[in-house]
């Protein structure tokens, strides 16, 4: 779907020849760009052929399917090994040859070296040709250790690449298929880190697997070597070097055991600050980052102590491995020296060069191979569980190409059971059964938890039946209730990888109101939105989502509650347009809260507890004793005519409407029929009057349409990088935070230390043997002579040659004791250096994490959860686990190098005229080649992260993808990611391999130089120097490029470091506590009065002010709800109080400033229930009381006030059942409700609610309304509310909008401003619910005042000139005859009126669990009286002059006016009242009917109370 994946630039190495091969040359270019400028992704080579991921992973699926199928008999399982053997097989054992080739030119290196040092002992046999020969050999096996040994890595790592590639592939491939059953034994998580870790161990295994073979084989040809040299004592060598293979096997066991601990710390660890990350608003709100704080470093020190000793059985480890070679030695010398009376330099050094050589590949190369290969058979493991998972047959499989005619299409639910979880007894679905044809639309409604969203899942056939059967005809496309937006462009979520089609396009997102958000955002339906759609909002996620479904033009519609993130109008807006505008010819099933719309389904579900309690129309279940009373509350509503904003069939249209107009003359529907005539005759006086008519309350969303503000699109912050290397400071900080100035300074002196008695035992060591050397020169030189005498038969009167006094105990003593402080201080250098090392990380977690808790509430709003966790789980991880080990690698391997060096140049100065050169030539190279390799790593880390990104977002919407059938079209997107990583990592190899083959050429140069040196030098040299400096130059053969490359490593890992530091310096809040003087009492505060005098806020210093010169008092225990658009500043106000954003002006509470006090000592005496709902991983006792202050008992009460007792003493554990990673074992809903209780439970006097039941059932909403009312009835209660009917019997309502007050009344006075902002809000809800809401507001007021006055409650209906407030005016009249309607003035054909119409009356005043408190707001003025006679005229001249519309005017009108778009949090009306079905009519009708019910009505609409007021106006 995502084209910028793809460029074109072909791969060198497939025409590179092989000298260009063997070099890297075709790497040059690369290097030579990188080095000019910064690399980008154009610049990367494609991938060949062969490392294609869609190819490997096809192949790799084929052979895994052979393998399924061979054990389908049940003789054997199914090997993956087996699979990838036959795929990498043979090209892995061909390039084993070319290890084993290697290995034995290491052997017979030291053998040549031998030979040339036997050129300097005296008297030796070997001549200055002879000599010349043993350099050039050895300088030659120099060359080929260049030129062999990295063909061989780069073959094998590649090897382990395509591995890697090919089991991602398959198991994206196999989570595609997972069935429900299979997808409940894995996790999202365990899948991620399937393809993140596990799948590494290939890059790793697959150049070690050799050494398992090579190594026994080199040991023997090593063994048989220093036999013949040494003889028997070699075997005491050997002894040490097998005696440290079981230590080896028990410390790896250790070190595997302390692994699994550390990995259990820090999951628990990366967990919990993810919850913390993520619900950082509400533990701030709460005052809980002392409690989490503590815990997080509770987790963090036991973490610690696992990683120390992982930690101290690595520098063990280390300290034999390093010194294992001096270990060999030392039992070699130990019997030698007491066993054989003379041994030869020579012998010496092959054996030291020898040992060595086979320290590394036993110790080193062997047990990394055996450690890999537990570690990839442990993987392998995993991958065979995960890829054996229950997957959906291939028959049940949905086939988008065949397209079947609407007509045709169906679903069909046939009496079906079903459960998610086969271990529980309860059936999530009982018994239902439903069918939905062509054109038809199945509302299915129910509280939360009923089964709603699981009934579509097994049409799906995600959720396995247990009886019944579904027959589905027709392509599903499905709108899941939590909308999926994937990280791609707006357009790309939209179109879904299908051909972008403009009109197609333009008319879908004119549907789904997205042309104003599209219209302001950067880059319009190209801009790129983050990650799971965070830079939209959740309304624009829905619609984005419900659009995408559009498109893809299926056959049958499958539609989660999608207008429950949206308000009302934009809902309605949706509903008309989309469900019964483009959708209507096609079957739909809707779940929905919004039980405003099930008049206009065809059929209604109603699920409670997986069990269909109802089936029907709405007419019929209303008749059948259904409680609509309780489940719709006050849902009455009118009908309404077919959609007037998009005509998709004009015949179809016109012939409805002529229908639906024959039906009202004969009076179908009694009472609406009767309220939509006289809503026309009311109307009629008002220039408003066609539209209002034709349209009914739609004329709300043509209000939306003018004053409608696009929401802004929040585009993620660019994370900050760093540019060039990393800088010192960095290093001195990590070192200062790890250990102090003594620490520090004994650490150098050890690592000083252990480097300096390293080279002082082979110092030793070779001067003890040229001791021998001598003595045994002299002592053969005076046997000879003492023959020549015997053999002339001469006196012997003994010779003039002297023979050396070797003490052999002595140099026995002293080579122990220099062995002794190599280890020694070699392991007290690994220890030091580790718990240094550790320190730092604890030290800099311990710093980051107190920043990131005290830090701006905005800086968790602009920086993604997953960017601020990366930092806790990769950067702290590599301060654990890779940064120790590599820069103690990296320190060791430098002191080494530079021994060497010194050495050499100490034993023959000659060297230094060739080392200059040459130190020269390295750091042009390592310089040429860090820069390119920075770019390199940068573009490996970016292109990495879309392919778990893809993965992630790829699991998040499972359902939707499969539901859609584009699993081959995410499949490919996936290999195009996997590929384009592959890029980075093949460039990454590459660039290593072509630095190592230049350091290693250096290194054979410097082996080259030093043996002929010597050569040159002989006179002034004796053996055992040469062995030194011989031995030292081709250890560095090899361990030069390491250290080059882990010093590259060291610098990258750095990078964590510093990216830690940046966050351990955040701006911090003010302080949680003041000072003793300053604190509040500790009653405080008694009252709640809340007043603010000039408060704005704004979130950035930059940024624009959201609040602007607020200034209002809220009084003790007032109930006060706040309204407004989105964006106009509610919750910024919550945020203001809560001060989460230091404010301007001055805020008091009981007439304590605010803002003089400290953060806690504030927070922790306000209650707030948020929006969002935020659950912590662990037992639900813990969430609803993290900290253990209340009792049992008490957390039931508050379970019992949210009405979720009976769900949670169902549960099997009770409140020690286990809350799943985001609560998702629970309901949205049922979310929301823990959040409540768990805020009931704190009892303070300030209580500030957040649309808070947004995602509850509206019966749900009305007892949680009432529990609030009850508990909170002696507190200030502030409530942000989509629902207005939850805040119209507020004591005031506090209207918002741009951040200003426009209006701050009781709600019942602010009904009657004309042009005011609530009676807008009200107005968009449709003419019902504009009754029931001015009901609600009235009966409050009236409750808070014994009495109206006559006068301002007639005046309701001279105030309100809209249709649907005329409505109000009329049938609040009818409802209240005893106080508003004269009888005596109402006519026989008015009475008739108001007898149909009571049942609208009686319905709408059920409001379940309704308590009103006491206003202290004392009534408006009354508005003036009279006005003149001419103005009736001319209002009436006005109504006659209705004809000037025409029906397409005012479609026209309106689909110019009706932007898209929501309009706000206040008009979310979820279980609210319906809007009347618009009617399409033709001129002549509308203007015929309107004059006939002017004449008709005239007499009546005198008498309407207070309609000579609205004529005047």
């Amino acid at each position: 779907m995502d084209e910028s994946l793809k460029h074109h630039n072909p791969n060198p190495v497939i025409r590179a020849n092989v000298i260009s091969k063997l070099f890297f040359w075709w790497m040059n270019p690369l290097f030579k760009k990188g080095y000019a400028r910064q690399l980008e992704v154009e610049d990367m080579y494609n991938v060949t052929v062969e490392d294609q991921s869609d190819r490997l992973g096809e192949t790799l699926e084929k052979e895994w399917r052979k393998e399924m199928n061979k054990s389908k008999g049940g003789k054997r399982k199914p090997s993956l090994f087996k699979a990838l053997f036959r795929m990498f097989g043979l090209e892995y054992i061909l390039l084993g040859f070319v290890l084993f080739l290697e290995e034995a030119t290491k052997v017979i290196q030291p053998l040549l070296l031998g030979g040339l040092i036997r050129y300097f002992t005296p008297g030796s046999s070997v001549t200055k040709m002879d000599s010349y020969l043993y350099a050039m050999g050895v300088s030659l096996c120099a060359i080929m250790l260049a030129i062999s040994h990295h063909p061989y890595f780069f073959g094998v790592q590649r090897i382990g690449m395509k591995m890697r590639i090919a089991c991602c592939s398959l198991l994206y491939r196999k989570s595609l298929r997972l069935s429900s059953e299979g997808l409940g034994k894995t996790t999202t998580g365990q899948i991620v880190n399937l393809m993140s870790n596990d799948v590494n161990r290939f890059d790793q295994a697959v150049i070690f697997l050799h050494f398992l073979w090579v190594g026994p084989i080199e040991a023997i040809a090593v063994l048989a070597i220093l036999w013949r040299e040494l003889g028997p004592s070699t075997l005491a060598g050997f002894a040490v070097l097998l005696l440290l293979v079981p230590v080896q096997g028990w410390m790896g066991k250790l070190f595997s055991k302390f692994r699994q601990k550390t990995a259990k710390f820090t999951d628990e660890r990366v967990r919990l600050m993810n919850e913390i990350i993520a619900g950082m608003r509400v533990i701030k709100m709460y005052c809980w980052e002392k409690p989490f704080g503590d815990l997080v470093k509770k987790v963090r020190r036991s973490e610690t102590r696992a990683v120390h000793k992982i930690n101290n059985l690595r520098a063990i480890w280390e300290a034999i491995v390093t010194n294992g070679r001096h270990l060999c030695m030392f039992g070699t010398m130990l019997v030698l020296s007491f066993t054989v009376q003379h041994f030869q330099v020579s012998s010496l050094f092959m054996s030291i060069a020898l040992f060595e050589k086979l320290r590394l590949c036993l110790l080193r190369f062997m047990q990394n191979g055996v450690r890999t290969a537990i570690d990839l058979q442990v993987s392998m493991t995993r991958f065979k569980t995960f890829l054996q998972l229950d997957e959906l047959p291939e028959s049940e499989r949905r086939d988008d190409e065949e397209k079947i005619p609407v007509t045709e299409c169906h679903v069909n639910i046939e009496n079906i059971s079903a459960k998610w979880d086969k271990e529980v007894e309860q059936l999530t679905l009982q018994k239902v059964s439903a069918k939905v044809e062509s054109g038809k639309l199945l509302a299915v409604i129910g509280p939360v938890g009923a089964g709603k969203s699981s009934l579509l899942m097994a049409v799906l056939q995600e959720l396995p039946l247990l009886e019944g059967n579904i027959d589905v005809k027709g392509r599903i496309a499905y709108v899941s209730q939590q909308p999926w937006v994937f990280s791609a462009s707006l357009r790309q979520n939209i179109t879904f990888g299908n051909k972008y089609e403009r009109a197609k396009y333009d008319r879908i997102l004119k549907a789904c109101a997205l042309n104003k958000d599209i219209d302001v955002m950067p880059h319009g339906d190209m801009t790129l939105i983050g990650d799971r759609g965070v830079s939209l909002s959740g309304g624009q996620r829905a619609r984005v989502s419900l659009a995408r479904a559009l498109y893809m033009d299926a056959e049958v519609y499958l539609l989660d509650d999608p207008l429950s993130a949206v308000d009302a109008s934009v809902g309605r807006h949706l509903f008309e347009n989309v469900v019964q505008g483009i959708l209507k010819n096609k079957p739909r099933i809707l779940v929905t809260h919004q039980l405003q719309f099930l008049k206009e389904a065809e059929q209604i579900l109603i699920l409670k507890e997986g069990e269909m309690i109802g089936k029907g129309t709405f007419q019929e279940l209303s008749k059948s004793g259904v409680d609509f009373s309780s489940l719709l509350k006050h849902d009455e509503e009118e009908e309404q005519p077919p959609d007037m904003y998009e005509s998709h069939d004009p015949h179809q249209s016109h012939s409805r409407t002529r229908d639906l107009h024959s039906k009202s003359h004969e009076h179908i529907n009694g009472h609406l029929h009767n309220l939509r005539q006289r809503v026309r005759v009311d109307s009629s006086c008002s220039h408003h009057s066609v539209t209002d008519s034709i349209q009914g309350s739609m004329m709300s969303l043509t209000s939306i349409g003018t004053e409608f503000e696009a929401e802004t699109v929040q585009l993620p912050e660019e994370e900050e990088r760093h540019e060039g290397t990393v800088g010192l400071s960095v290093y001195y900080k990590y070192f200062k935070a790890g250990a102090g100035f003594f620490k520090f300074l004994i650490l150098v002196i050890l690592c000083l230390a252990a480097q300096g008695a390293y080279i002082l035992s082979d110092w030793w060591l070779a001067k003890w043997s040229n001791q021998e050397e001598a003595r045994y020169a002299a002592q053969t030189r005076d046997s000879i002579l003492r023959n020549e005498y015997l053999q002339r038969n001469e006196t012997y009167n003994g010779t003039n040659i002297t023979i050396p006094d070797v003490d052999t105990h002595f140099n026995v003593a002293v080579f122990s004791g220099i062995i002794g402080s190599v280890f020694l201080f070699g392991l007290l250098r690994a220890l030091l250096f580790f718990k240094v090392a550790v320190d730092a990380s604890q030290s800099l977690h311990n710093m980051m994490f107190g920043s990131i808790l005290r830090s701006h509430i905005g800086f968790f709003d602009t920086n993604p959860v997953g960017r601020v966790l990366n930092r806790f789980s990769k950067d702290v991880g590599h301060m654990d686990d890779l940064l120790p080990i590599t820069f103690f690698d990296f320190v060791q391997c430098s002191l080494l190098i530079l021994g060497i060096v010194i050495v050499a140049g100490v034993v023959n100065p000659w060297v230094f005229i060739i080392v200059v050169p040459l130190i020269v030539l390295f750091v042009i190279v390592r310089r040429y080649y860090i820069r390119t390799s920075r770019h390199i790593k940068r573009l490996e880390g970016t292109t990495r992260s879309p392919v778990f990104s893809h993965l992630s977002a790829t699991l998040q919407g499972l359902h939707t993808i499969r539901a859609f059938g584009v699993q081959e079209k995410f499949t490919e997107e996936f290999d195009c990611h996997q590929d384009l990583h592959t890029e980075s990592w093949f460039l990454f190899l590459s660039s290593s391999r072509w630095l190592a083959v230049r350091l290693d050429w250096l290194c054979a140069m410097f082996v080259t130089a030093v043996s002929f040196c010597c050569v040159f030098a002989a006179d002034s040299l004796n053996a055992g120097l040469v062995g030194l400096s011989m031995t030292y130059a081709m250890t560095l053969m090899g361990m030069f490029q390491w250290g080059v490359r882990q010093s590259a490593e060291v610098e990258n890992q750095m990078i964590s470091v510093e990216r830690v530091l940046d966050y351990a310096s955040l701006p911090s809040e003010a302080p949680l506590e003041a000072e003793e003087d300053k604190r509040p009492p500790s009653n405080w505060p008694q009252n709640g009065r809340i007043s603010t005098n000039e408060a704005c806020l704004r979130y950035s210093k930059d940024g624009p002010l959201v609040l602007k010169d607020l200034s209002f008092t809220i009084k003790a225990r007032e109930k006060v709800g706040i309204v407004g658009r989105t964006g106009a500043g509610k919750s910024s106000l919550i945020t203001m109080l809560f001060r989460l954003v230091e404010p301007n002006g001055r805020i008091t509470i009981d007439n304590i400033d605010v803002q003089s006090i400290g953060l806690h000592d504030l927070r922790k005496h306000i209650s707030i229930i948020p929006q969002d709902p935020v659950l912590f991983t662990g037992k639900l006792r813990r969430n609803l009381d993290p900290f253990s202050n209340h009792s049992d008992d008490a957390l039931w009460n508050s379970l019992a006030e949210v009405q979720l007792k009976q769900a949670i003493e169902d549960l099997p554990h009770g409140l020690d059942s286990e809350v799943s990673e985001g609560g998702i074992n629970f309901s949205v809903g049922q979310r929301q409700l823990i959040c409540l209780a768990r805020a009931i439970l704190r009892n303070n006097k300030i209580l500030m609610i957040d649309e808070a039941t947004a995602n509850v059932d509206p019966r749900t909403d009305a007892l949680i309304q009432q529990t609030i009312r009850e508990k909170f009835n002696s507190c200030t209660v502030l409530t942000i509310a989509h629902r207005l009917h939850t805040i119209m019997d507020s004591d005031r309502l506090l209207v918002l909008d741009e951040g200003k007050i426009l209006e701050f009344d009781a709600p019942y006075l602010l009904l009657q401003k004309t042009g005011g902002m609530l009676r807008k809000l009200v107005e968009q809800t449709g003419k019902s619910e504009t009754v029931h809401l001015v009901e609600i507001a009235k009966t409050a007021y009236e409750k808070s005042h014994e009495k109206v006055d006559s006068n301002v409650t007639d005046s309701i209906g001279n105030e309100l000139n809209s249709a649907s407030l005329h409505d109000v005016s009329a049938i609040v009249d009818e409802n209240e005859e005893d106080r508003n309607v004269n009888a005596d003035t109402v006519s026989n054909k008015e009475l008739s009126h108001i007898d149909e119409g009571s049942n609208i009356g009686e319905s709408s005043n059920i409001v379940e669990g309704s308590h009103t408190h006491k206003s202290n707001v004392g009534p408006e003025d009354s508005k003036p009286e009279g006005q003149p006679e001419d103005d009736k005229a001319s209002h009436s001249g006005e109504s006659e002059g209705v004809n000037e519309y025409t029906l397409t005017d005012i479609e026209d009108a309106s689909n110019d006016n009706i932007e898209d778009g929501e309009t706000g949090d206040a008009v979310e009306l979820l279980g609210m009242g319906n809007k009347e079905k618009k009617e399409e009519i033709d001129d002549t009708e509308i203007v015929s009917k309107t004059k006939q019910e002017v004449d008709d009505n005239d007499e009546t609409s005198k008498l309407i109370p207070g309609k000579e007021s609205t004529d005047a106006k």
